[in-house]
């Protein structure tokens, strides 16, 4: 209950929130709940599991990139992920 309330009263700021918790324990449960409770509730929630994207991708998912910027690229280029959650909130899961 103290989590969920701090959460509420934390989700009402413009603040950053590091949640902090082993695998499989509900970050992303939580982080839903902090962008449903906060003025950014209208725009998108984007979630990136970082574990699950190559150290050598991870700047083109988050930034984005123009077309022919590498081998395999798409040929009309990439929004990225940051551009993406513009207006919304962005949760990077498995940060570490």
């Amino acid at each position: 209950k103290e989590i969920l309330n701090t959460l509420s009263v934390v989700s009402k700021t413009d603040a950053s929130i590091l949640v902090m918790g082993p695998s499989g324990s509900g970050k992303e449960v939580l982080a839903r709940r902090v962008h449903r409770e906060s003025a950014r509730q209208r725009g998108p929630l984007v979630v990136l599991n970082c574990a699950a994207i190559p150290e050598s991708l991870m700047e083109s998912e988050l930034f984005g990139y123009e077309k022919g910027a590498f081998t395999g690229a798409i040929p009309g280029g990439k929004k990225g992920l940051i551009e993406a959650a513009d207006g919304g909130t962005l949760f990077l899961d498995e940060i570490n």
